[in-house]
């Protein structure tokens, strides 16, 4: 069905990696595409025309290629900002009520100490404070 080139024969090469002439051919660089489009260029001008255009466009896919690699890379930098901003975002916001329920929670005597005032004054403190930077952080696009 397949008339062309063998693949088998070309299976049969790839696997030989004491080949070193068929995976010089299959990788070649541009220096090597000039040189052999010099020798070539003496006995057929039309394929020399052809090996640079080859030549060429390789090189032009080869920099587009490593452009795609460098803008993902970008993208996942930029993804891996926002993440952390918001990862940041909830901690500060966490540490908060931490830092208040601490200062409550002393052995020593507080405003409020002993009464369910102090109870409720330091529930409106934290709700007022995690409310207030998760406004701020909202505002900000962190959250």
């Amino acid at each position: 069905m397949n008339e062309g080139f063998p693949i088998a024969d070309v299976s049969d090469h790839v696997s030989d990696p004491g080949n070193v002439v068929w995976f010089d051919l299959c990788s070649p660089t541009t220096g090597d595409l000039e040189t052999i489009a010099e020798e070539l260029g003496a006995l057929l001008p039309g394929p020399l025309d052809h090996v640079l255009r080859v030549a060429e466009w390789t090189d032009t896919l080869r920099d587009l290629l490593s452009n795609l690699c460098e803008t993902h890379m970008c993208q996942q930098g930029f993804r891996l900002n926002e993440i952390m901003k918001s990862l940041t975002s909830w901690a500060a916001i966490i540490a908060v009520p931490t830092m208040i329920t601490g200062y409550y929670g002393q052995n020593v005597p507080y405003p409020g100490f002993g009464t369910s005032l102090g109870f409720w004054s330091s529930t409106i403190v934290i709700l007022t404070a995690s409310g207030l930077l998760s406004l701020a952080f909202k505002r900000r696009g962190w959250l």
